[in-house]
């Protein structure tokens, strides 16, 4: 006997044919649309590892007290969301992904929601607290840097995985990496561990330092990285923390000598190992965020800023991650502040910050 309900069947034999070759037409239009993407833009990608200054939330994945996905962060940020940067608002790389016509804000890798065009427009994979020792992020519980480079073997899989092979090679030719890292070696480690001092001098434990910076470097360049820009360190001595944990009097609030100096010292040295380490098929760039700073901390009215030497949120003097809150007072207008917490630079000193650097991602774009 012939069943009522016969007709039915190849109703839902065509409307499942429909409804796989609809699925199949939107894969395939996204994935030209990557493609597409991939090979008409002169930098394809922005790829960051690092520290806080440019950790975008990765933080907020993983169990440390180093977090910054609460108020009053981000309360610049689109939509006032606090997403863990640790500024009011949009960091370095934010700005310089724009630039580059990709998108207004960096991802953080760690997060699971992220597109496939997300990951192949750029992602951080930075940690705040983080250094080129791993003793540096140990003791903050934070990622270092040999895992954040293991975390770009993975995301390498996964774009191969998303569009092929040869494609995903062409992306990482492409794109162009960022490396901001080496002050939570000295402010966090370093300066801070008796015990350490004894057993490295400061230049001994910068040459320790550049060997590591050298050996991701190298690591990135064998995973297919053509253009890599490694920043420098600013002006350390002149965080507000690092004056106010190395001043005699809390009315004489100048910048740390000591600090600053092991900072210039490093750049140099930086600026060496990069020069020694190029070749004609890789472009490398240094990029100096010291004299920036510098010239916003000795000129500030050229900027608009009022504050050279506080942070805007709390006392400005200590505070940063879980002791800026939502119990903290904060200052009315971050604009006219270097520094947002008693570490970190505002969204201001962030976008001058990024003018300063424009020159790396031109130099990338010319190839």
């Amino acid at each position: 006997m012939n069943s009522p309900y016969g007709f039915l069947l190849p109703l839902l034999i065509c409307y499942s044919l429909v409804f796989f070759s609809a699925n199949t037409i939107e894969a395939e239009t996204k994935s030209r649309k990557l493609r597409e993407l991939i090979s008409k833009n002169s930098i394809s990608s922005v790829v960051v590892f690092g520290d806080s200054t440019v950790d975008p939330g990765n933080n907020d994945y993983i169990g440390t007290a180093f977090k910054s996905n609460f108020p009053p962060y981000g309360e610049d940020f689109f939509g006032h969301i606090p997403t863990g940067r640790f500024s009011d608002g949009r960091l370095v790389t934010d700005y310089l992904a724009e630039y580059v016509g990709l998108k207004e804000t960096i991802p953080p890798y760690l997060d699971p929601t992220l597109s496939v065009e997300e990951l192949v427009t750029g992602v951080s994979f930075a940690s705040a607290g983080s250094g080129f020792d791993p003793l540096t992020a140990k003791l903050s519980g934070v990622i270092p840097m040999q895992q954040q480079l293991n975390y770009f073997r993975e995301y390498k899989a996964r774009i191969e995985k998303a569009i092929g092979e040869k494609k995903a090679k062409e992306l990482i030719n492409k794109a162009a990496f960022l490396i901001s890292c080496g002050t939570n070696d000295y402010v966090v480690n370093y300066f801070n561990d008796p015990i350490m001092q004894i057993n490295y001098t400061v230049s001994a434990y910068q040459k320790f330092l550049l060997d590591n910076a050298h050996q991701l470097l190298k690591g990135l360049i064998d995973e297919g990285a053509r253009n890599i820009g490694l920043v420098g360190l600013p002006p350390m001595g002149c965080l507000p923390v690092v004056i106010t944990l190395n001043s005699i009097s809390a009315f004489h609030r100048n910048c740390i000598e000591k600090y600053s100096s092991a900072a210039r010292s490093y750049n140099e040295g930086l600026q060496e190992m990069l020069a020694s380490a190029r070749r004609s098929d890789i472009n490398l760039v240094y990029g100096d965020i010291y004299n920036p700073i510098n010239d916003m901390i000795q000129n500030p009215s050229k900027y608009g800023f009022e504050d050279i030497n506080t942070g805007c949120c709390g006392t400005g003097l200590i505070e940063g991650s879980f002791l800026c809150n939502q119990e903290s007072p904060v200052c009315p207008d971050p604009s006219k502040f270097i520094f947002w917490d008693a570490v970190h630079p505002t969204q201001a000193a962030y976008y001058n910050l990024f003018k300063s650097l424009r020159s790396l991602v031109d130099s990338f774009m010319r190839g």
